[in-house]
């Protein structure tokens, strides 16, 4: 199939520079040094909060353009977020603009979604979430009357689980058994043994409004029917600030904080892989590049795939509680497919977020976590920023992506066969349902596939969030945010806790502040 205009690389190589960074602090700078590998959102929040306390970052990306998940594509007019498109918790990025002396207002307008989302049912019945708890409570009438003091209760619930959950375990960094310990009573209480679609479950018992509020698992890797109940708490988390769109594109925040990292003095390397961390007895001592350059440093912060890190750039012998066999035998959250293209035309009755569900929820599931099968239906989530802001098209079109979960590598699909035909797939059923004749209007496409994700981003067995967030792989149970087996090496991102999601992988940083030395302490 030929498209109208054009293609598009999903690395986007057309973009910015390979490299970017200050030359302010000449290389005698004194100050001891931090490396931090991958520069998505968990990276760049880490290498600010490093120069913050007094070290001199280096960020070494892979990619040819910063963001990791995050980065950005641009051709032919249209603008792509590749990666997240849900921002809450704003207030994380503004401490981290704080840290700089800055506003986060001075460089980033954030705009506040309503709805924020549209969840749209095989039918066609359309149910409008938002952060209304009136409207809510209309919706939730509207499809069950009689549900309407359980989702009440439910989302009392949701708050207490935010409460502990996010607010006083979010930045804990969990690194004894002992701070498991001390939550063990509050999440038994909290009924954190049982699953989200559980929890919601007791509380709400039409089926379609099951589904509704128990598909935010799903947003960071989980699977609502085994994702521990503790991540119910996102129906809250939402409610108490809002679902947000940075004018301009997720990319924006990338490129922002950049720009602080640059201004503290630090530098972002982009197409400059990491291929090992060094290390001299039990100690990380630098990392070498692909390009056979060597980096010492005092401070080294991962932001790439946990998994990925302990298993390709750490030797085996050492690694104690992170060996081959443990990294092996953990489970890992689905993949994802997605489809970025533009259209010459725009679709103004389509919102900003909209999930559109397929005819199964359980079943589907069991068969991309468990079964690990392409199914032929799916559920999608459909993000058209264009709705919110005009500007990331060319005059008259619209910018889209697509997004399937789908099993990860393990699998064994050759998605080199069967990405066409899923498109293709996907395509018609959009086109059925909300953007019709949408292939005749196609002028700018690219796939990414769960090989891109390990291919292009290290992410093992192409797992697009890293752990599964079951009971048994959080908090203490996940790779720790100050490495269990090498010295001066910490984690960032998705893979270690809290977690996925911007709020996740934003508070990881967080947690650096209490795990790193401050610099002076080693000057």
């Amino acid at each position: 199939m030929a498209f109208a205009d054009t293609t598009f690389d999903i690395q986007g190589r057309e973009t910015a520079p390979p490299t970017t960074g200050r030359d302010r602090f000449a290389c005698d700078d004194r100050r001891p040094h931090a490396v931090v590998i991958g520069s998505g959102f968990g990276g760049l929040a880490a290498a600010v909060r490093l120069g913050a306390r007094g070290y001199r970052v280096s960020v070494f990306e892979k990619l040819s353009t910063p963001g990791g998940r995050a980065r950005v594509i641009r051709s032919g007019g249209f603008t792509f977020d590749t990666g997240p498109t849900i921002i809450t918790a704003p207030f994380l990025f503004g401490e981290l603009w704080a840290l700089c002396g800055r506003r986060l207002s001075d460089d980033i307008a954030l705009t506040p979604l309503s709805p924020f989302y549209r969840i749209r049912f095989p039918d066609g019945n359309v149910f409008e979430y938002s952060g209304d708890r009136a409207a809510m409570r209309r919706e939730v009438a509207r499809f069950s009357p009689e549900d309407v003091a359980g989702y009440e209760r439910f989302m009392g619930v949701s708050e207490a689980m935010f409460e502990t959950g996010f607010e006083r375990l979010g930045d804990v960094p969990f690194s004894r058994l002992s701070d498991m310990l001390r939550t063990v009573p509050d999440l038994i209480r909290l009924g954190a043994h049982r699953s989200v679609f559980g929890l919601v479950s007791k509380y709400i018992k039409d089926p379609r409004l099951r589904v509704v509020f128990s598909f935010h698992p799903l947003l960071i890797g989980g699977n609502p029917f085994s994702a521990t109940a503790v991540y119910a708490l996102i129906a809250f988390l939402e409610q108490r600030w809002g679902v947000h769109f940075a004018v301009g594109g997720t990319g924006e925040l990338v490129r922002g904080l950049v720009r602080l990292v640059e201004n503290q003095g630090g530098t972002v390397r982009c197409g400059c892989p990491v291929s090992e961390i060094t290390t001299r007895g039990n100690a990380a001592t630098g990392v070498q590049l692909a390009n056979g350059e060597a980096v010492a440093a005092s401070v080294i912060v991962s932001n790439a795939d946990s998994a990925w890190t302990y298993r390709h750039l750490l030797p085996a012998a050492g690694r104690r509680r992170w060996s081959d066999g443990r990294i092996d035998r953990a489970r890992y959250s689905m993949s994802l497919f997605v489809w970025y293209f533009g259209t010459n035309r725009r679709y103004p009755d389509v919102g900003h977020h909209t999930i559109l569900l397929g005819p199964r929820y359980r079943a589907l599931l069991r068969d991309i976590f468990t079964r690990k099968v392409l199914a032929d239906d799916f559920s999608l989530y459909l993000h058209r920023p264009t709705a919110t802001d005009a500007s990331l098209a060319p005059d008259g079109c619209d910018a889209f992506y697509v997004l399937s979960p789908v099993p990860h590598l393990e699998s064994g699909i050759d998605w080199q066969r069967a990405a066409e035909p899923y498109r293709k797939a996907i395509a018609d059923h959009l086109s059925a349902t909300l953007l019709p004749d949408l292939e005749r209007s196609i002028v700018a496409s690219s796939l990414m596939t769960p090989q891109d994700f390990g291919n292009d981003l290290n992410s093992y067995r192409g797992a697009a969030f890293g752990l599964e967030p079951i009971l048994t792989q959080s908090a203490w149970f996940r790779p720790h945010n100050k490495s269990e087996d090498v010295d001066r090496l910490f984690f960032v991102g998705a893979g270690t806790h809290p977690g996925a999601g911007l709020p996740g992988v934003l508070s990881s940083a967080r947690i650096l502040d209490k795990v790193v030395p401050h610099a002076d302490a080693l000057a």
